[in-house]
Formats: C-alpha cells, sequence, structure tokens
C-alpha cells in the first residue's frame, strides 16, 4: 500500500533564529486531507570523540527541561556546511581539540513526527587531536568532562543519559566496536 502524503500548500508561520514553523496541507493516501505543523531546520552534526580510552561529554542547562544534560558536541550546520566539517568545528569550539578527520556512525532523525531536522553524528578518536583551547558561541555556557567509555556505555545502557543523539552515538559505536572484534 502506498502510504505517502502530498503536500498541498504549506504556509509560513513562524520565522526564527534557529528553526521555522510551516502549517502544510497534505493529502491522505485514502484521499482525506490533514494539516501537518512542521518545525524546519538546518539539520546539526555532533561528534563522539574518544581520548585515552574517555569521552568528552559537555554539561550544559537545558532550559526547557529544566536540567543540566551530558552530551557529545553538536551543534547547527551553517547553510550549506559539509556535517563533517561542522562536527569537527562544534568538537573543537566546545572542547578544544581540533581533529583533521571524523568517521560518520549515523544520520539521525530525532523526533520525525513534527521536525525535518537530521543529526549527522560521527566519531573521532583523539590520538591526532590538538588542544587549542575553547571557543564556546556567545550565550553558550559549557562544562567539559572525560568520561570513561565504559562507564558511559554503562549509563546510557542503565537510562542515566537521555540526550537522543548521545545515546544513539554511544550505542552505534559500541556496536560498531563489537561488531570490529
Amino acid at each position: 500500500m502506498n502510504n505517502q502524503e502530498v503536500k498541498l500548500r504549506s504556509e509560513r508561520a513562524f520565522n526564527g533564529r534557529i528553526f521555522d514553523v510551516d502549517v502544510d496541507n497534505v493529502l491522505l493516501p485514502d484521499g482525506s486531507r490533514s494539516v501537518r505543523e512542521c518545525v524546519r531546520h538546518p539539520g546539526g552534526a555532533a561528534v563522539l570523540f574518544i581520548k585515552d580510552g574517555k569521552v568528552a561529554l559537555v554539561g550544559q542547562f537545558r532550559y526547557l527541561y529544566g536540567v543540566s544534560t551530558l552530551e557529545i558536541p553538536a551543534g547547527r550546520l551553517e547553510k550549506g556546511e559539509d556535517p563533517a566539517c561542522a562536527a569537527l568545528r562544534e568538537l573543537e569550539e566546545e572542547t578544544g581539540y581540533r581533529a583533521e578527520n571524523c568517521r560518520h556512525l549515523i544520520d539521525l532523525y530525532p523526533t520525525p513526527g513534527y521536525t525535518d531536522e537530521i543529526i549527522h553524528i560521527y566519531s573521532v578518536d583523539g590520538e591526532n587531536a590538538k588542544f587549542v583551547g575553547e571557543r564556546p558561541d556567545e550565550g553558550e555556557f559549557l562544562n567539559v568532562t572525560f568520561v570513561p567509555l565504559d562507564d558511559l556505555i554503562n549509563d546510557v545502557h542503565r537510562g542515566k543519559i537521555n540526550d537522543a543523539k548521545t545515546v544513539c552515538a554511544v550505542l552505534m559505536y559500541e556496536s560498531i566496536k563489537r561488531a570490529d572484534i
């Protein structure tokens, strides 16, 4: 059965600094019509950075949840920016480590019910990375910490890490490492 929806009309409801919102009228597979509220986001890039068996995590307060979280370094893509370059840029800005290359792990659809955001997730082996100093964005207050990889894997399995991109990156990395054994 074809379950594809067809956009009939789209209206911009909100223009924002980080995302926009469209209200789309769509034709459903059964011929009926519906409305989709669409958060339009340029996407992001994230990086699982491992140095000396430890993973760089960024602690920051997340206003909407009212808690501080531990997350892998990540940020929004600039218009036309290559996701791998963005991941390396975010790594340097948020942790102070400069790396030359990264390995693609997965492209994540964080909330496919209402946004077109894609988070491109990479890993970086910190063996050849150089510390050059952090450069967080204006208004960004971060605490960088390094957690042993095995401890982080255990924390993910125990549900102590709630950030979707971090959970996904850790589980993908763990899966790849198991397959390489």
